[in-house]
């Protein structure tokens, strides 16, 4: 497979062409966007709170500073412990989900890779479903079987999609995606089956299926942080390497990588903070496809950017979405996504071929 081309058309005289050098004023713009969303994210809602109030609380309640202005209980609890958390979440699975599409498209080298190619969600989604079928509920760290054996089916699937596809080193690419949908196909099989057998549940396993951030919290949050950040901060500081793999398996190798070993570190990686995302915000699309392919357009294929520019648009773009989804009646964030990230994704498609500026 080729490697992940920037168009040419995207030239000097573009946007893309005008800002590819100033990858730190992107990074910039991106944070700034960042604190705008958690502002905003907390603010606005069914029971909105002023700005000032939103500010101050978490400035009190996370770094103990006090502004002099006053807010109620009622106002401390819905910003500090329901819409921060959430917010924050959202920041957090987008990340995971944008640095894990870019992990797995500079691995395979190709850009229309996402970071459930290698059957993560199938794993994820049928290990839902199973929890849901269980009669026991079992809830630790605000945990419950749904979140615990969503992580377990997704980390589990990739692992034997890796085993089985010999991590696309022996046979090749082709034979770890082809591992990748055989097991996807046999997952979703036995989903469909778990889906017909769980009765009332049934409400309960789409919900899963369409991604939420409902059930955010500050004790879920700080158990998928340090699997996301850790991963992330991984990746991108093992960046060099991973651009190596940009030049093809031959190549990387007369530079001294060893290929085999490597593909599995990343590849392992991007497995982990996927089934990290997944377990606590369900099934979202889209994230880990097109925020990568952007920043790509926008800086160029190089890791040492690529990586952490994915990580914050990729934040801001579901915490965006999140806001979104609240605003407009509370419908699962996955829906969001999957109605703005698909004609988005088609739109930059259509740009490529047509010649057109970006």
């Amino acid at each position: 497979m080729a490697a992940p081309a920037i168009p040419a058309e995207l030239g000097p005289g573009g946007l893309a062409g005008r800002i590819r050098g100033r990858p730190v004023a992107i990074a910039v713009v991106g944070l700034a966007a960042l604190a705008v969303l958690l502002i905003a994210g907390v603010t606005l809602g069914s029971a909105q709170t002023s700005p000032g109030d939103t500010i101050g609380v978490i400035l009190w309640r996370a770094l103990g500073l006090d502004t002099g202005h006053a807010w109620s209980s009622a106002t401390e609890t819905i910003v500090w412990d329901l819409r921060v958390p959430r917010v924050l979440t959202a920041m957090l699975v987008g990340a995971g989900l944008a640095v894990a599409g870019a992990t797995l498209q500079g691995l395979i080298r190709n850009p229309l890779a996402d970071p459930y190619i290698l059957g993560t969600a199938s794993g994820a989604a049928l290990g839902a479903a199973v929890a849901v079928l269980i009669p026991i509920r079992l809830v630790v760290i605000e945990f419950g079987l749904v979140h615990g054996l969503a992580f377990v089916g997704a980390l589990g699937t990739a692992f034997v999609v890796l085993r089985a596809g010999g991590s696309g080193v022996s046979g090749g690419l082709t034979r770890l995606l082809l591992t990748g949908y055989a097991v996807s196909s046999v997952l979703a099989a036995l989903l469909t089956m778990a889906m017909y057998v769980s009765g009332s549940n049934l409400r309960q396993i789409f919900s899963f299926l369409l991604g939420g951030l409902g059930g955010s919290s500050w004790a879920r949050l700080a158990v998928a942080a340090p699997l996301i950040v850790g991963t992330c901060l991984i990746v991108a500081w093992r960046a060099r390497i991973l651009d190596g793999f940009l030049l093809g398996d031959a190549a990387a190798g007369h530079l001294g990588l060893d290929v085999k070993r490597e593909r599995r570190i990343f590849l392992a990686l991007a497995s982990m903070a996927t089934a990290a995302a997944v377990a606590i915000s369900g099934l979202i699309g889209f994230v880990g496809l097109v925020v990568p392919h952007v920043v790509r357009l926008l800086v160029g294929p190089a890791g040492r950017r690529l990586v952490p520019l994915s990580a914050i648009l990729g934040a801001a773009l579901l915490a965006a979405a999140d806001l979104g989804a609240r605003l407009v009646g509370d419908i699962p964030v996955g829906v969001v996504m999957a109605l703005v990230g698909a004609p988005f994704f088609l739109f930059l498609l259509s740009r490529m071929r047509s010649g057109y500026e970006l």
